[in-house]
């Protein structure tokens, strides 16, 4: 009888053991838990899908299209139909090829921007930030000049000499804008600088590019992360802006903004010329702004902790 209750305990604990074992809670790191408080915003999850459709139909479509956005066809200002879903304009060029190409070229200027303007001003924020003194003010007091520059009327101006070259056009854009990411890492770094981790790698012997740039750069990756979405959505609406008032790309390559200027006074005549383009300026902006909100709050710290 003793030996039964014995192998019952045994077999109680070896249950409670296990029992204990399927309750044991995995710890998810902060990305995991960042990427799950993202996919719980539905409006971000949906607009990234629609943002990565609008990006393989920018820099796929065109290997599978039939139609060339620098050979017109014989349909002359043809309307929206089966052979050519967003028409044609008025010397036969398709509209889906041309809207292909411009999505494609003005994504490339927004992603130049956002690369370049986020890099350049992590670097001009954290050093800014962590120096203080002479140097966080000659720096900053560059960056209010540059602010108070109005960045089309500097774009224009620099553009305009390079003949409206993507490229410069990225650049100008994007040197322009590394100002206000500049100004948002240098006050995340003020506030990290003096905390213990940082004394402990002074302490430890670590020169001052090693902490800059091991230790305060990984704790900007959100600012920045989310910084540089909102700059795609900027840069967008800087370079249809650009191309507007005639400084943006040239002829014969096209961008969405230089679509709507050359087809603006076709509005009531061939609409469809000028909808198109604009509905995918509208859809990228959008996009890429929810994007950002939805990256924003999954990366906040102050968010509370996910249990689930």
């Amino acid at each position: 009888m003793l030996e039964i209750n014995e192998k019952t305990a045994a077999d109680e604990q070896q249950s409670g053991t296990r029992r204990e074992r399927e309750f044991t809670v995995k710890e998810r790191s902060q990305w995991n838990q960042a990427a799950r408080r993202f996919l719980k915003h539905r409006l971000a999850t949906v607009s990234l899908v629609v943002f990565i459709l609008l990006v393989l139909f920018a820099f796929v479509g065109p290997l599978f299209w039939k139609y060339s956005y620098l050979h017109y066809t014989n349909d002359i200002d043809q309307p929206p139909n089966p052979k050519h879903p967003f028409g044609t304009d008025e010397t036969g060029f398709d509209e889906v090829a041309l809207v292909m190409r411009g999505t494609q070229q003005s994504l490339k200027v927004s992603f130049m921007i956002a690369i370049i303007g986020t890099g350049a001003g992590a670097v001009w924020g954290i050093v800014a930030g962590y120096f203080g003194r002479w140097a966080d003010s000659g720096l900053m007091r560059m960056a209010d000049l540059i602010l108070t520059i109005p960045a089309l009327a500097l774009a224009a101006a620099l553009a305009r000499s390079g003949s409206g070259t993507l490229v410069l056009i990225g650049l100008v854009l994007a040197a322009v804008s590394a100002p206000y990411v500049a100004r948002v890492v240098r006050g995340v770094v003020l506030s990290l600088r003096e905390r213990e981790f940082v004394e402990a790698s002074r302490a430890l012997g670590a020169s001052n590019v090693r902490i800059m740039f091991r230790h305060l750069l990984p704790n900007t990756l959100a600012v920045l992360i989310v910084n540089a979405t909102l700059l795609v959505a900027a840069g967008i609406l800087l370079e249809t802006a650009l191309s507007f008032v005639g400084f943006g790309i040239q002829s014969p390559d096209t961008s969405l903004g230089l679509l709507i200027t050359n087809e603006k006074g076709a509005v009531d005549t061939r609409p469809w010329l000028f909808y198109f383009p604009g509905l995918f300026i509208i859809l990228i902006a959008l996009t890429v702004n929810f994007i950002g909100d939805g990256l924003r709050d999954a990366l906040d710290p102050r968010q509370t902790r996910d249990r689930r």
